[in-house]
């Protein structure tokens, strides 16, 4: 599987860089610790113990390692042609060739961590990098660029609960409320690219939609998943999911009516944050 090839080779390296600090800037850090995160504290809430939660959360590292770094690898021909100072390998900080090697490395580690969950969680996980892979490598150019994101993140609470006893799949509800946050996270986090986006040939549905009604889907989407999980869970609603959707509810308007910079992919992860506390809360009611 060719990642990318032909490209004018990238600036030569800065002083004092290094690959270590190439490839950390690389990986996408912030979204890779977000969601190792969120992984490993669905894992302690419904029970997985400490090892098990441990190799939960270095499963989704290494998947979420190596989608980063493929991310970045695959978009450098067009973060060349846009200048795009906040990419290593557009700024000579790290070489094409160890960016490859790391994903590729990343992705092989993540298999058997994967796997040692159970095979049904393996599955489901490795399912989910997978469509991330193929976002990187191809859809991310489509009119289903935000299916690989619904995908991968509804699978990740499967993949958690899937790795206890009796490998039970989690709540619908919960699946659902995964799926619309990363479809909301991803209109988020595209918003400030779509015109560097649009000049280079990448056609995904936000740079279909344009910055105004992607920034608007986004604030939708991400307040249907905390209506889920507000709403899906039997019982009354708390005190605390009604400040959830306040505060999601707020999230949207923001990134209506902010479309452009990072704010609305930041303030995602604020209320994915808030999300991770309400399942802690709930523990062992999400299997």
């Amino acid at each position: 599987m060719s990642v990318a090839t032909g490209e004018n080779p990238p600036r030569r390296a800065r002083p004092g860089g290094g690959v270590v600090a190439g490839l950390s800037k690389a990986c996408h850090p912030l979204p890779a610790a977000a969601v190792t995160a969120f992984a490993t504290a669905l894992a302690v809430a419904v029970g997985r113990g400490a090892a098990g939660a441990a190799v939960t959360g270095c499963a989704v590292a290494a998947g979420q390692l190596s989608v980063g770094w493929c991310n970045d690898r695959v978009d450098l021909r067009r973060d060349l042609a846009t200048g795009r100072p906040d990419k290593p390998l557009a700024v000579g900080g790290v070489r094409p060739a160890a960016v490859t090697a790391a994903a590729l490395a990343a992705l092989l580690l993540c298999v058997p961590l994967s796997l040692v969950c159970g095979p049904l969680a393996g599955a489901a996980h490795l399912c989910g990098v997978g469509a991330a892979w193929a976002y990187n490598l191809r859809l991310k150019g489509t009119a289903a660029s935000w299916l690989p994101y619904a995908l991968a993140f509804g699978l990740l609470p499967a993949f958690v609960t899937l790795g206890l006893p009796g490998a039970p799949w989690p709540p619908l509800w919960l699946m659902a409320a995964a799926a619309l946050l990363g479809a909301g996270a991803h209109f988020a986090n595209v918003l400030p690219d779509i015109e560097d986006d649009l000049a280079t040939g990448i056609r995904g549905l936000p740079q279909r939609l344009g910055a105004r009604r992607s920034g608007a889907l986004a604030g939708l989407l991400v307040l249907g998943s905390a209506l889920a999980q507000v709403a899906g869970p039997p019982g009354p609603v708390t005190p605390y999911g009604l400040g959830l959707l306040a505060v999601t509810a707020a999230t949207a308007l923001l990134a209506a009516a902010r479309p452009g910079g990072r704010i609305p992919f930041h303030a995602t992860l604020v209320v994915a944050g808030a999300d991770v506390a309400l399942l802690l809360a709930r523990g062992a009611g999400l299997r």
